[in-house]
């Protein structure tokens, strides 16, 4: 797990509490705010599995070149 990956779970997670904390006080604004953090998230976890990949496939690839 990288970094993206984990600041983008945190991200999420945060989105998540805001989320139903705003649905059990009827806060609208915080419902979206965490609905918000929480795409932000996603995307942001998406990009750091993205990366990670890639990494493994460049380091895979330097490894069969190396042989």
């Amino acid at each position: 797990m990288n970094r993206d990956e984990l600041e983008g779970k945190t991200e999420n997670l945060k989105g998540r509490v805001k989320e139903a904390l705003g649905t059990l006080t009827g806060n609208k604004n915080l419902q979206d705010e965490g609905a918000g953090e929480q795409a932000d998230g996603v995307a942001q976890e998406r990009i750091g599995e993205a990366r990670r990949k890639v990494g493994e496939a460049v380091e895979k690839l330097g490894k069969k070149i190396k042989r």
